[in-house]
Formats: structure tokens, sequence, C-alpha cells
């Protein structure tokens, strides 16, 4: 019996029209198809501007969750609201031939306000506003959020607003571009503006073979570089960047033009060069270099000082660049260690006999046994673990892991009914959470402890501003407690942690999965929905 390949979307009219052309070539082939609607964080979160979401993939994350579970098997995508960097495991399946990638002025009268130093436009997009008020700067720009018929009903009610800007290649799928409205042509479109991608999981050959045969060469070429260009310039949707590239029939070159802006409008940095197909390797960061050593990054840096957080984080570890920038510009982050690690040295003896027994509850454990030990020097037999990223370690540096619990005590109940010899080495800190040992203990085990490491507390003293500090472990709370209050939000990593903070804490929020982008997640969320 053949696959069906269960296509995901999100339930707008658009991505429904581009599920649909998606699936009716498919079936062109020969493939039987599924569509399965999916909400997006950025269809239910209507009162608030897009950059001010900060989400990276605001419409595409819950497609992308959905993929991973196997809910779905492939995702359509606007290629402009695709991340330039795709979640691990899922990769560009295929990319259609790209429709319209202008910008269009849908008027709600006639266009005489062009002249007017009053006029009002609305746009949910930064780079549309930046690009109107650079080359109209008396006027103003309103926002506009929802999907096509919804913002062409609110231009419609709207007493004040002289026109709305759309994507021509939106209105002309599904019918509602009216004869009035009015090309942008000097506008750059947003990176890949018009072009739609099926996204796929790496590991399935079955989508891939199917999808692969739906690419349009020279679109995804085009659309590859206007990508690339975003993504060396660090933009996402809170910085007005635009790009465009296309192939020139007559001289076989690829031209490209590209823009990044003030927020404002009131300036912005462009470049314009070509390419002969074939080779055009460097195109996109010759040009990216270009708007850089013209002083784009100083550009964006101006934006991000001049604008107010709404909201203040503090991390007690510290943060990727590529971490803080995954928060809209609204929530500042400040970031240091309030916990430090000293490796001890573990007596070489430890290792003369095969240790039948050993946990270890935590990545620094495993470096310090790392430190001391070469991978040949280790003799364990059973290694119990707690977390996945410690379990992944382990069978990375050490060998094979005989079980992973979510937590120490779930591992210490698992330890007491399981354990044929009632004894194990744990190799742990000179600060630790006493459930592990003591559960153990309470059920008739021996618990040989090796100090591997040393936790040293090292807090600072936080800002009244901030309003949420993120945690990831108990020892990171009693080290911001030495100096700081409780009165903030409290955004744990896991349970563990999450049951210390609650002793403090009046609010504590939990991550869903054990990693720091988890958090951070977290930390967007609650404040996108306060």
């Amino acid at each position: 019996m053949q696959k069906i390949i269960r296509i995901g979307t999100r339930e707008s009219q658009l991505a429904l029209w581009q599920a649909n052309k998606v699936r009716k070539e498919l079936e062109e082939l020969g493939y039987k198809t599924q569509i399965v609607p999916i909400k997006s964080t950025g269809d239910i979160i209507l009162d608030k501007p897009l950059y001010e979401l900060g989400i990276t993939g605001v419409f595409t994350k819950n497609l992308d969750v959905a993929m991973l579970k196997g809910d779905i098997d492939i995702a359509v995508h606007s290629l402009k609201d695709v991340p330039t960097v795709l979640p691990k495991g899922i990769v560009q399946g295929a990319v259609l031939k790209r429709a319209n990638y202008m910008d269009l002025l849908v008027l709600k009268d006639n266009e005489e306000f062009f002249g007017q130093p009053e006029g009002i436009v609305a746009t949910g997009s930064l780079r549309r506003k930046a690009q109107w008020l650079n080359r109209y700067p008396t006027h103003k720009v309103e926002d506009l959020r929802g999907n096509v018929n919804t913002r062409l009903q609110k231009l419609e009610d709207s007493e004040t607003w002289n026109g709305a800007i759309f994507a021509a290649a939106g209105l002309e799928r599904l019918g509602l571009r009216e004869s009035g409205a009015i090309p942008l042509s000097w506008m750059i479109p947003a990176p890949a503006q018009g072009a739609i991608m099926i996204a796929c999981l790496e590991n399935d050959t079955f989508a891939l073979d199917a999808c692969e045969q739906l690419n349009h060469h020279e679109t995804k070429v085009c659309v590859g570089i206007e990508r690339e260009f975003l993504n060396l310039l660090e933009g996402g949707c809170t910085a007005p960047i635009g790009a465009l590239a296309y192939v020139d029939d007559k001289t076989e070159e690829i031209n490209f033009k590209g823009v990044l802006l003030k927020r404002d409008g009131s300036k912005k940095i462009t470049v314009t060069k070509t390419a002969k197909l074939g080779r055009h390797r460097f195109l996109a960061k010759d040009c990216a270099d270009y708007v850089i050593n013209r002083g784009g990054k100083e550009l964006m840096l101006e934006d991000e000082e001049v604008s107010v957080h709404k909201h203040n984080i503090y991390s007690t570890k510290k943060l990727s660049e590529i971490q803080k920038k995954s928060l809209p510009y609204t929530i500042g982050v400040t970031d240091s260690d309030f916990i430090k690690i000293r490796f001890n040295r573990i007596p070489p003896k430890v290792m003369k006999t095969a240790i039948e027994n050993v946990i270890i509850t935590s990545q620094n454990g495993v470096e310090a046994i790392l430190n001391s030990f070469t991978k040949d020097q280790i003799k364990f037999k059973n290694i119990f673990c707690v977390g996945r990223r410690t379990k992944k370690l382990i069978e990375t540096r050490i060998g094979k892991v005989a079980y992973v619990a979510k937590n120490a005590e779930k591992l210490a109940a698992y330890l007491a009914s399981e354990l044929q010899t009632k004894e194990v080495t744990y190799f742990c800190s000179d600060l630790r959470l006493d459930v592990l040992p003591t559960q153990l203990k309470e059920q008739g085990v021996v618990v040989n402890e090796i100090e591997a490491y040393k936790t040293m507390l090292s807090a600072v003293k936080v800002k009244d501003t901030v309003d949420g500090v993120l945690f990831y472990s108990p020892s990171g709370i009693e080290s911001y407690l030495q100096k700081n209050d409780s009165d903030k939000v409290a955004f744990c990593i896991g349970e563990t942690t999450a049951k210390e903070a609650r002793k403090h804490f009046a609010n504590v929020q939990v991550s869903n999965l054990p990693s720091v982008d988890a958090v951070l997640e977290l930390v967007k969320n609650h404040f996108v929905e306060a």
C-alpha cells in the first residue's frame, strides 16, 4: 500500500491555497496526500506587531514541532516566513516556481495622499514600514495584523488609513487583487517573497524524493542568495532588510539588489551587483560585506540602542550571541555565570578495578571524569544518569548508558527496585541535592560518593529593572539568593530546579524541555502573552 504524504499547513485561506497547490502537484505525479491544518503562534497572537513577537519562525515553529513529532510528513510555507537556519532534522525539500515578488499598495480612496504631509498607511512588516517612511518621511505607518481577508476588511473599516501594503502574490493567489492596487516597484521585497517552500525531515527519503520533483531550480538559486544575504547580516524579523535576486535570460546573469534600513526609515544602505549564473557562489557574501563595510552593523546597533526594552531578564548562565538574538528586541538580556565549576583530580586507584554501578547526574560530572581519565582508562560496567543531554555526552565520550531518568527521584526509585548488586558509585559535586543518596540509602543501597568537581557560587547583584531570572540548577538559585531578592519571575530549565525555586519565588515558570533554548522560548511566550 502506497504511503500517504500528510501535508502540514497553517489554517489561513492563503496557507491552505498553497498547501493544496502542493497537494495537486504531488497527486499529478501519482502520490497520495492528505492536508493537515495546524495553528501557528503568528495566527494566534494578533494584537502585537510581528517584530515584537521576536519568535524565530513565528509562522513555522508549530509545523516544525508537528513534523518532528511525526504528526505530518511535510510542511508547506511561504518561504519569506521561514528562518534562514532550519531546525535540526528538518531540510528544504523543494522551492516551487516563484510568483509575483512585488509589494502592492491597496488604496482606500485614491493616491492623492502621496503628495500630502500627513498620509497614513498600514502594514505589519517592519521592512515595508521603514521603506515607506524613507520615501515619505512625514507620513505615519500603523500596524496591521491578521490574514489577507482580515487585513483587507480592517482597511475597509478604517476611517483614517489611506491604504495598506500587501504582498502581490498573496492577493493574486486568492483572486483578491483589486484593479486599482499600485505596484510598489521601488520597494525591495522580503527575501524569498512570492516563493513557496516545502520542508521535509532529512531522513524521510520517500518525502524528499517526492518533493524534489517539484523543485524549480532558478527560483531555488535566487531565493537562496536572498536568504544567505539576510543570514549574513544576522537580520530577522527585527531588522528591516529587503533582498531580490533574479535571472536576466538574455545575459544569463543574476541581478541582485538589497537594502538595510533603520527602523524609522531615516537611514538606509543599498547594494546592487550582478554575477554570471553558475558563478554566483559569493554574490550574497559580497553584497552583505558591502553593507557591513558601509556601517550596516552600526545602523542595526543604533536601533537596538534606542529601543526601549519593555522587559528585562537576567540569565544566571552566559548565553551565546545566537541565543541572545533569538529574543525580541523588546526584551533586554544580561547574563553572567552564577555557578563556576572546578574539576577535582580523581585518584587513579578509583579505576584500578571495574566499577559495577555508576551514577552521573550532570554533564559537569562527565567532564570531570574525563578530566582525570581517558576513555580507555574508564572501567564502568553499568552507567546510570539523569537527563538526555547527559546521556548523549556519556555515550559519545565514555560508553553505553544502562538507564536514563528525567530526575534524581525517578533514578533513585528505579535503582532501588532494579539493582542486583546493592552498591553504587556516585560521581558528584561538593554541592549536590540529598534526594538521590538519601533515597538509595533508605532502600539499603550502599552509596560511594566521589567528589569529582567543586561548584563555586559566584553571584552578582542584578538591577531592580529586571523582570525575570533564568535558572538552570538548584545551585544557581542558591547563588542568586546570596545577593538578590526573590521578587522576580523565575524561569527554570526543569522540574528539579523549579522545585527549589518554589521555596522562594512566588512566580515560577518551567520549560517543556531541559534546554537553554526551551527556557528562552518560555521567556518569549511569557512576555508576549503578558
